[in-house]
């Protein structure tokens, strides 16, 4: 691995471990050994299939989405661009609504095919997307 790739996964450590420091601040998703969460993640049955948990996704995408949620920064420049969804598999809104940010895909040599897709003002908003077949298909984030 060259070192120019290594300063690209620099942001994502950092992000991961502030969303670890975060998580152990808030006590969410801490519990004893055979504890019942007191409900049950999204991506068990009897949710929507459209659907998918922060927590289940690979950790770059968990990354990610801390970054997007701070307002950055992001290692590509194409962070934060609009996204014009012409696949037209999001609910339709107006232009400049959706803005696009990389999910790095260990091994790949470009931007790769995984992406998240914020909804408004990412760091407000709770319209999140994620593909990771470059847009054919989507998974709205749940929290």
């Amino acid at each position: 691995m060259t070192w120019r790739r290594l300063l690209l996964l620099v942001p994502l450590v950092v992000a991961l471990a502030a969303v670890n420091a975060l998580v152990q601040r808030s006590g969410v998703g801490v519990g004893e050994v055979g504890e019942v969460p007191l409900e049950a993640p999204l991506d068990r049955p009897g949710v929507g299939a459209g659907e998918v948990a922060l927590t289940t996704l690979p950790p770059e995408a968990q990354a990610t989405f801390a970054l997007v949620r701070a307002g950055g920064p992001y290692p590509y420049a194409k962070d934060g661009s609009i996204f014009f969804n012409r696949e037209r598999l999001l609910p339709e809104r107006r232009r400049g609504h959706y803005t696009e940010y990389t999910v790095p895909t260990p091994g790949a040599r470009d931007r790769g095919a995984r992406r998240i897709v914020a909804g408004g003002d990412p760091r407000s908003s709770g319209e999140f997307w994620y593909t990771d077949d470059h847009y054919r298909s989507f998974k709205r984030i749940r929290e």
